[in-house]
This record gives C-alpha cells, structure tokens and sequence, in this order.
C-alpha cells in the first residue's frame, strides 16, 4: 500500500504544470522513498519524478558545485541503481562528488571500542566480510532496522561476518538502550565523531560492506530491511 501511495504520488508530481513547488516535492519525495523497501518499480518512477523536475526547474549553484536535488539524484543513480539522464553540469558534480567520496571510504580505517571495551581495528579484519553501520538512539529508522540486522549477524557470523554498528553517543546512554533490545553485533563508540565524518556521513542510518579483500562493494543511504541488506551481503560473497 506505501509503496502504491508512493508511486501514485510521483506520477501526480509530474503530471503538475510547471509551478515554484513542483521541485520541492519531487525532492521531498525521493528523500523519503529510500526509507525501506518501496520495490525498484516505485523508485524508479520517483527518480524519474525528480529529473524531470531538475529539468523544468534547474536550481541554480556555484560553478563546480551542486544544489542538493541534484545530490539526491545522484545518490538514486550510484546507490540505488536507478535510471535518469541530465545533462546539467550540477548533476555532474554530484556523481563527482560521491565517486571521490566512495575512493575515500574505500582506504579509510579506524579503531573504536565497543561497549565490552574491546578494540577494533577494521584492516585486521581483513578476510571478513564487514558490514560497518552507522546509527543513534535517537534515531527511527535506525532502531527500526535493528532488529534485522541483529537476524543476519547471527544468521551469518559463523562465516566470518562482522557488524560494526557506531554511535556518536556516549555509553551511558547507548548501554542501556541495547541491553533492553538485546542487540548481540558490537556497539562502537565514536564520541568525537572522526569516524562518522572520516566515512562523510551526514544522515543516518547508513551502512557500508566491505568484502574478505577490504574492498567497498555496497552501500546504504536510508534504513535497510532484511531482504536489501541480504542484497548487500550478497555482493560480498554472503548468501
């Protein structure tokens, strides 16, 4: 029924004439279809939604810059795997800017500590696949999909498969939140956020798996369900 809703909205979106909030709403739009599992089809229609939008109403942005609905395509078409054409030099930008974020995700490391106080060093964990997640308390659609993820480390970690779930909360609130979600994957703490912004986070949730060879092979933008980390896992060799 959501994603049914969600498709009838971005056909409604582009059948609009050319007004001042049709852009705005395409974007909004695509903001919130990428939380779940909407299905390809839903998604497809509301990236489609979205470029043409961009097209009617290009935003303006600084050379060699690029307004977020253009970032937001970009995003679609990297991450999702969605189709769209523009020839607009924002969007561009955008696909520019995401490639020279993923080369920097792809040599990023750290060492954090969980909340048992173990350190984890992610190169070591070379030959694991690795699923690094990035959550809060705070969050919804973080604690929403919680529950699967915990599924699949305990469905797959006797095959060598790692999560690594970071907050930037302390572990006086973080603890207790999950002992009474009994969450078994390690819980690491980055209270000063090098680790978050080393990876360009800026919305959460958002996930990324690494292979056995280190290599960044999947990502997230928005909340996974069970069936779309299984996705990703299976990219990195996990079935």
């Amino acid at each position: 029924m959501r994603a049914q809703t969600t498709k009838n909205l971005a056909l409604q979106i582009r059948a609009l004439p050319k007004v001042p909030n049709k852009l705005t709403l395409a974007g909004a739009l695509a903001s919130l279809s990428t939380e779940g599992d909407f299905g390809r089809d839903t998604l497809q229609e509301v990236t489609t939604t979205l470029a043409s939008a961009l097209r009617e109403q290009p935003p303006s942005a600084k050379p060699g810059e690029h307004a977020d609905p253009y970032a937001e395509l970009a995003s679609l078409v990297r991450y999702e795997h969605m189709q769209a054409m523009s020839d607009n030099p924002q969007f561009a930008a955008a696909m520019a800017q995401l490639e020279a974020d993923d080369a920097i995700r792809q040599n990023v490391d750290f060492t954090l500590t969980d909340l048992q106080g173990k350190q984890w060093h992610l190169k070591d964990l070379r030959g694991k696949v690795v699923l690094v997640n990035f959550w809060a308390t705070w969050c919804p659609p973080c604690r929403k999909e919680m529950p699967d993820l915990d599924a699949l480390f305990n469905r797959f970690k006797d095959q060598a498969f790692v999560v690594l779930a970071i907050s930037d909360e302390d572990a006086a609130k973080v603890s207790p939140f999950i002992a009474e979600r009994k969450i078994s994957y390690p819980i690491l703490l980055d209270p000063g956020r090098k680790v978050t912004e080393s990876f360009k986070v800026e919305g959460i949730p958002k996930s990324f798996v690494y292979d056995r060879a280190g290599k960044l092979v999947a990502q997230s933008i928005d909340m996974r369900t069970q069936r779309q980390f299984l996705e990703m896992l299976s990219q990195a060799g996990l079935q």
